[in-house]
């Protein structure tokens, strides 16, 4: 069987080191965004490595019939598709009282109603093609331990642990396995802007909002992308195979639990 992988939110930060990654681990790679450049650079990057191993799809994840479609096209393109990665996210920063409908409606389409159609295109897929498969899902630590300043965010995250856990029961039968990884602080264009958010929110400077996040890392330090898809690889392989319903968190000692 072929390895193949599709992999939302690939264009930049986690999702571009988890595609690399896998390429690096023998893995075809779909990488899916809504920015086609971008996939452009990085299928390019993986390509000159691996030719033929990465493919661009531009697709929105809260639009249902564009993760079908794309997953449809990653089959079409190489005969298969063993693993499912729910990797794209927003993160709003939104203290209690600023939160409002279209902030809700905007992370929870993009997080929660992404994931959502991801797993059933994933199913779908691996029923097709008559055989398991793997999903796994982009959670956080603001998805295992409430921090403030994130409630929409961390609502969409929580809820993404729901899912994992729920579908992982709910699939097991078919041969499917689900697990989630919760990042902590990772360097990534997404979490400058949070950063820059929580700075501009306390009257502060970017660096200061960043070193916010630092203090209450057990490690002492930022993530670096590639750190986060090493664990990821490892739900990807076959030493997971026996893992399901799971939350890996590689957050350097942020919760404990």
């Amino acid at each position: 069987m072929t390895k193949v992988a599709f992999v939302t939110g690939a264009g930049q930060g986690i999702g571009e080191a988890i595609v690399k990654r896998l390429a690096d681990d023998g893995f075809k790679v779909a990488v899916v965004g809504r920015t086609l450049s971008k996939l452009e650079r990085v299928i390019e990057e993986i390509n000159a490595v691996h030719p033929g191993a990465a493919l661009a799809i531009a697709a929105d994840v809260a639009k249902r019939d564009e993760v079908f479609a794309g997953v449809n096209q990653t089959v079409e393109h190489f005969g298969d598709l063993t693993v499912l990665i729910n990797n794209a996210g927003v993160a709003p920063t939104t203290p209690i009282m600023e939160v409002d409908e279209a902030t809700i409606d905007w992370t929870f389409d993009i997080n929660i109603n992404g994931v959502i159609w991801g797993t059933q295109a994933a199913v779908n897929a691996f029923k097709q093609l008559n055989h398991g498969g793997k999903i796994i899902n982009a959670t956080s630590q603001a998805g295992v331990e409430g921090n403030p300043n994130l409630t929409v965010y961390g609502a969409s995250k929580f809820a993404i642990r729901g899912i994992t856990q729920t579908t992982a029961k709910e699939l097991a039968p078919l041969g499917i396995t689900v697990n989630a990884f919760a990042p902590g602080i990772v360097k990534t264009p997404m979490m400058f802007d949070i950063a820059h958010e929580v700075g501009q929110n306390a009257g502060e400077s970017d660096e200061w909002g960043m070193a916010q996040f630092s203090e209450g890392i057990a490690l002492g330090r930022l993530s670096e992308p590639e750190e986060v898809a090493s664990g990821v690889a490892f739900l990807a392989g076959a030493d997971s195979n026996y893992m399901t319903g799971q939350t890996l968190v590689t957050d350097g000692g942020m919760v404990f639990h």
